[in-house]
């Protein structure tokens, strides 16, 4: 009989589980994880239909604390049971040790028909479950990448499908750079899909990961650049970390609603209800198609559906990468950078003398809150040791809560935020019930904490020029320039003391050099030098480590995403590549950059010289609409009110050149506020 595979994320009910598909490249798939904060999630739960039979079951998960256990030889931190019609299987699981891999669940005798199965978390400290199997036979499912994922394939019968659309411009990533760039597309008139692998947009800005938007936008000589970001961006924020709804996840969403816009220069309406992007959350990109002719283009990207599992092949002739880890450009072979480059690549006095793979972290932010009752944390026996001198009396981390420093942010996502996760739980269980200071935390709670780490830094992938510490100092602006960066040179780097006290540091400091002036990104750092139709937007745009400090905050990265999105309006206007506008269309695109992009009208216009009638069932009509509407004409007679015309003129030639103006033959007068009287003048 053929096993069946029953994928976690697709249970029907999560309960306190949440999904996490921060490493989906690294381990192969989605899972979902108990994130509880010291208090065990309530069930996830979903109900299957499998044949009469006596059944092995085995569960993918692993314990994540394992590596740490040279440390401390305590019990794995996230255990949990399998539960079939609401009675536990034999083994308690998550304790298979460090790596992902298939732990037997138990054995269990199935009847035919409805049976539901349950993950019952016993920790509240993040036991993860990837998928279930059931099985008849006498195997282990594999467990090396490749040949797992063909077994999941054939197991749960998932194919490829084509998405009948070809886009003019696919954006995978929907932070706030790759969601400016899709939205500035869409509303220059491109058909547009955009591609996140969470469940809301917004990246590091949103309710998941609660970081604030940095840096200014609106600045001249393209001070329209930045309307998109500050339209999408939450009303309030700043550097500490607030409740989940000041973050204003629907907003970013909302954005996208088909609307009337209106032109910056004409006030002119576009209306834009004829046309939909496609935005596509809990969609994960996973592979990458070339061009066979030129192997140096991009023709499609394969997704995956992070609950269902389906597989699309999606097509476009523009592509911007914004997955955050150039997971598009390094599919492409495109040639990217890593860590700090040495002092001598682009004379850099910030750099060091050698070059070393040491980049700035990843942040998983908290918080704790005041209560009025006295409030219990179990005092855990995974992860660091921790005493008076090396803990840290805080009820909140912020930006300085940061790991990762020197561990590859490409491949070890998953570790990274695990080891956050843990010296968390670890220094606020000491100062819960071990510190000399424990009675300052008596009532308080961990409120909330991160199961998504925010990245400050990945690779950097290569562009046709790769802005560097001197160009920001010497206050760059080319002949390409785009959107202005105003933040310092902003570089992380272990706090030397717990750096000191622990292998792993788990906080940072900062140096900030401030660049005296703005400076502008050129344009040539906003696609890939190796492949052909790929934009860039996020932290792997083109620049040094050094460089990038400045221009990684959000507003800015924001900014520069609506510039990639004007970009490939220009491209698709002539049908050309990214490359192709600085070779030959700068002129034009600079006067695009100059235009900005429509923004949302509201409930209000501009004067006109129209008059209509609007009746509820019959809709708006404008005069002559009106009086040709047999049903209108009954009810405008009763009303009673002069029209500024005579009936004849609303079918005259002049009344036909106002309406094809929309109702402006001339732009709207908006007369000049005198002088105010001299009120001492005698």
């Amino acid at each position: 009989m053929k096993d069946i595979l029953i994928e976690a994320e697709s249970f029907s009910f999560l309960g306190g589980w949440v999904v996490d598909s921060g490493s989906i490249h690294e381990i192969g798939s989605p899972y979902i994880m108990a994130h509880g904060m010291g208090i065990p999630v309530e069930d996830a739960k979903t109900i299957v239909f499998l044949p009469e039979g006596d059944y092995t079951v085995f569960v993918r998960t692993r314990d994540w604390s394992a590596p740490w256990k040279h440390i401390k030889k305590g019990k794995p931190a996230g255990r949990f049971q399998l539960l079939i019609n609401g009675i536990p299987l034999q083994e308690t699981l998550g304790t298979n040790g460090a790596e992902w891999d298939w732990q037997k669940a138990g054995n269990v005798h199935l009847n035919s028909g409805r049976t539901e199965i349950s993950l019952h978390d016993l920790t509240g400290f993040n036991a993860r479950c990837d998928a279930i199997c059931f099985t008849q036979r006498d195997i282990t499912p594999p467990k090396e990448s490749d040949e797992l994922k063909n077994w999941r394939r054939a197991v749960s019968g998932i194919e490829t499908v084509d998405d009948p659309n070809e886009y003019d411009l696919i954006v995978c990533g929907g932070g706030i750079a790759g969601t400016c760039t899709a939205l500035a597309a869409f509303r220059k008139g491109l058909n547009v899909a955009l591609i996140q692998d969470r469940p809301v947009l917004g990246g590091c800005n949103s309710s998941e990961i609660r970081v604030g938007l940095g840096g200014m936008v609106n600045l001249p000589p393209y001070d329209r650049l930045g309307n998109l970001v500050t339209e999408i961006g939450p009303v309030f924020g700043s550097g500490d970390t607030y409740e989940a709804d000041y973050y204003e996840d629907g907003r970013k969403l909302r954005a996208f609603l088909p609307r009337i816009m209106i032109d910056s220069d004409t006030k002119e309406e576009i209306r834009l209800k004829n046309r939909e992007p496609k935005v596509l959350l809990n969609e994960s990109v996973t592979g990458v198609e070339r061009d066979p002719n030129d192997k140096t283009r991009i023709t499609a990207v394969i997704t995956e559906n992070i609950i269902n599992g389906t597989v699309t092949r999606r097509r476009a002739k523009l592509f911007s990468d914004c997955t955050g880890d150039g997971f598009i450009a390094r599919s492409m072979g495109c040639g990217y950078m890593y860590g700090r480059e040495e002092k001598s690549r682009f004379d850099e006095d910030m750099a060091p003398k050698e070059a070393d793979s040491t980049v700035m972290g990843l942040s998983v932010l908290w918080y704790a809150k005041d209560c009025e009752d006295k409030q219990d944390f179990p005092e855990i026996d995974f992860g660091i040791e921790l005493n008076e001198s090396t803990c840290i009396h805080t009820d909140h981390g912020d930006w300085e809560w940061e790991t990762g420093f020197r561990r590859d942010m490409l491949t070890e996502t998953e570790y990274i935020r695990d080891y956050a996760l843990m010296v968390i739980y670890a220094n606020w269980s000491f100062l819960k019930n071990k510190s000399d200071q424990k009675d300052e935390y008596k009532y308080k709670r961990l409120e909330w904490v991160s199961p998504v780490g925010g990245k400050r830094e990945s690779c950097r992938i290569i562009g046709d020029y790769i802005l560097t510490q001197n160009d920001a100092e010497n206050a760059l602006c080319t002949s390409d320039a785009t959107a202005a960066s105003t933040w310092d040179l902003d570089q992380h780097f272990p706090e030397p003391q717990n750096n000191a006290y622990f292998d792993e540091p788990f906080r940072s400091c900062a140096y900030h050099r401030g660049t005296v002036n703005a400076f502008y990104v050129p344009y040539r750092c906003l696609y890939a030098k190796d492949a052909g139709n790929l934009f860039l937007g996020g932290r792997i745009i083109s620049a040094s480590h050094v460089a990038f400090s400045s221009i990684r905050v959000m507003r800015t990265l924001g900014a520069l995403g609506e510039a990639v999105g004007i970009a490939a309006s220009v491209c698709r206007s002539h049908n050309v590549d990214p490359r192709d506008i600085y070779i030959s269309h700068l002129d034009e695109y600079r006067a695009e950059l100059k235009k900005g992009v429509p923004n949302p009208q509201p409930h209000g216009y501009p004067p006109h010289g129209f008059e209509s009638y609007h009746f509820k069932e019959i809709g708006n009509l404008i005069a002559d609409d009106a009086l040709s509407n047999s049903m209108a004409r009954g009810q405008i007679d009763k009303i009673g009110i002069n029209r500024r015309y005579p009936d004849e003129y609303y079918f005259s030639d002049e009344w036909k050149k106002l309406k094809a103006s929309n109702g402006r033959l001339t732009l709207p007068r908006f007369p000049s506020v005198p002088d105010s009287p001299n009120i001492n003048k005698k």
